[in-house]
């Protein structure tokens, strides 16, 4: 029996759930919580599901401040999207309150737990089938940007701090460096000739925001297809999921980070470097998408450095999964010796497309912008 269902029961009667609870079990794919999915029958009604997360306290450290993040940008999402005559049960998550009126329950260990209404007739994509299931992820994400633009993001807590601070993940690769615990500094020259060579990179965006060029805004922090749920029916993306990472940060590293995620085709830890391509295609597509949903919340600042973004969070995460290599393979989790520095040299290849598509991402941009 695994720790989270040592104390599963007394969760489960820590929420109101509107009905008795037949069945808990575990559910999706999720490597960070621990997740089940409750079923319930309150009389004679239909049988109703929700979603019972275990928070991972080993990725996050203060389950208070997490949740009280999370509830203030879901109950400012609830009221943005009724007054637009949407529907808030189904086009954003909803915390249901413990029996005590709190957000979050916390067993014997400390372990906190949460609880959201089930959205049903959605299906959860680990990647695009089409291009048009991009666009959709694309809209989302950039819709959320947009109900957000008015939300003080200076009032989040960093759930993870320096989480996208490339500054200080170049900092980090170089301690490992330094370190060279496991002895593997002598066979990766090539990619730390590589990050040195876009040292200054690592701050463009940083030194753009203290500059005050790009504001801060309510960022979701790992915008891959997947955190986005797909209306069965219609395919259009209607819910943003996985708050966890919600936090002060750069629209241009959300709309990055689903660049480097989904406008190639190949596998993360591909080591065939020739099947490694970046699409400009897809590009376009979810650019599109993007400030379809965005609608206008974009500063030209952000819509100049939206390339930028893609490029910093595929340098970053490349220099992530470099440090994680040198370091022991302690962070990512690997099935296979190397599998971090080809994971690594799969995202450096992204940045060289990126570089020699520079102006064709511009051109996209651009095309868009209006």
């Amino acid at each position: 029996m695994g720790q989270a269902e040592q104390y599963l029961q007394a969760a489960l009667g820590a929420f109101d759930f509107g009905g008795e609870v037949v069945g808990a079990v575990r559910y999706g794919m999720g490597h960070i919580n621990d997740t089940f999915c409750v079923h319930t029958q309150p009389g004679e009604d239909p049988c109703r599901r929700f979603i019972l997360q275990r928070i991972s306290s080993g990725a996050f450290h203060h389950p208070d401040q997490l949740m009280e993040n999370i509830v203030g940008v879901t109950s400012f999402l609830s009221k943005e999207i009724a007054a637009a005559g949407g529907d808030p049960a189904r086009e954003t998550m909803q915390v249901v309150p413990t029996k005590d009126g709190k957000s979050f329950y916390a067993d014997a260990e400390g372990g906190a737990w949460r609880v959201y209404p089930f959205i049903e007739d959605t299906v959860c994509l680990q990647a695009a089938e089409t291009p048009e299931l991009f666009e959709a992820s694309a809209f989302a994400f950039g819709n959320f940007q947009r109900m957000l633009k008015d939300y003080p993001a200076d009032t989040l807590y960093e759930t993870i701090p320096h989480f996208h601070d490339t500054e200080d993940r170049l900092r980090k690769l170089k301690a490992a460096v330094a370190a060279d615990v496991m002895g593997r500094v002598k066979d990766v020259q090539p990619e730390l000739d590589f990050v040195a060579a876009r040292e200054a990179d690592c701050s463009v965006a940083l030194q753009a925001l203290r500059d005050g060029k790009l504001p801060l805004r309510v960022t979701h922090n790992d915008t891959k297809l997947n955190n986005v749920l797909i209306d069965r029916e219609s395919g259009k993306g209607i819910c943003v999921i996985d708050l966890d990472t919600v936090m002060p940060g750069l629209s241009i590293n959300d709309f990055g980070d689903s660049i480097r995620f989904g406008a190639n085709h190949s596998a993360e830890d591909e080591r065939d470097l020739s099947k490694v391509n970046f699409d400009i295609s897809l590009f376009d597509v979810y650019t599109r998408g993007y400030l379809e949903g965005a609608a206008g919340a974009l500063t030209d600042a952000e819509l100049d450095y939206l390339p930028w973004g893609a490029k910093l969070m595929t340098l970053e995460c490349g220099i992530r999964f470099l440090t994680d290599y040198l370091e022991g393979d302690h962070y990512f989790r690997t099935h296979r010796e190397g599998q971090n520095l080809d994971r690594c040299r799969t995202q450096f290849k992204l940045v060289s497309d990126y570089e020699k598509q520079w102006d064709d991402m511009k051109a996209v941009v651009d095309k868009y912008r209006a």
